[in-house]
């Protein structure tokens, strides 16, 4: 049995990630600064986002039919990817995506990020305690793997949220919302369906599919912050 002591532990454990990221994506952002509160609004609200998440969720895993890959399939695209990309930008959408303070194109990545570090956290949170007993190192593993991949696919969503935000074009505005979720969706989807699929093979493309994240996701958050600098 855990004490108190413990729990906190295991709960400093599985917030320093997405706190962390969240200070470094803030300090990214210097040239014009998104107000703290609207920040910490989103990331709040991504946080809260998990309990209409974990509800559609349940409901979508009851009506899981399918057995073997086709399961994990499932389980990886629509059930966690489907949902969870969701609810994460529609906290984007409700909070900031018409706020005055949105007025380029780093911000969309900013919010999108901070929402889905909310989310993330306390996604961590829920595994970290829970799974402590089955796995003490659960904690170290989420905060490498789990919790910089719900960031990196907010980046791409809020990549896509900005050309939104900006755009003149009525087509063009209704095809990139439809990428700001399209796409999360399919890297949440594979990220998630490396690990749930239990194929060995796979295993040995995960490492280049996150370098892969990463190097896509930076040089999007590069383009955007490169335009801030210069803006």
């Amino acid at each position: 049995m855990f004490g108190n002591i413990d729990y906190i532990r295991l709960l400093i454990i599985a917030v320093i990630p997405g706190v962390a990221l969240s200070l470094a994506l803030y300090l990214t952002d210097r040239y014009d600064r998104e107000p703290f509160k609207l920040l910490l609004k989103v990331f709040v609200f991504g946080a809260i986002s998990t309990l209409p998440t974990i509800v559609v969720e349940s409901i979508l895993t009851r009506l899981n039919i399918f057995v073997g890959v086709l399961n994990a399939a499932y389980s990886a695209f629509i059930v966690a990817g489907l949902t969870e990309e969701f609810f994460k930008r529609e906290v984007v959408m409700r909070f900031a995506f018409k706020h005055p303070a949105f007025n380029e194109r780093l911000d969309g990545i900013i919010y999108s990020a901070f929402s889905a570090l909310g989310f993330a956290t306390v996604e961590n949170i829920m595994y970290v305690v829970s799974g402590y007993q089955a796995n003490p190192y659960i904690g170290l593993m989420r905060g490498v793997l789990s919790v910089p991949a719900h960031m990196l696919f907010a980046v791409t969503m809020g990549y896509y949220l900005s050309i939104v935000k900006f755009a003149n074009d009525p087509g063009t505005r209704q095809h990139f919302y439809k990428k700001s979720l399209f796409v999360p969706v399919i890297l949440h989807g594979i990220f998630d369906f490396i690990l749930m699929s239990n194929i060995g093979i796979l295993t040995l493309v995960f490492i280049p599919f996150v370098i892969y994240l990463w190097v896509v996701n930076i040089r999007k958050l590069n383009i955007y912050y490169k335009e801030s600098k210069n803006s």
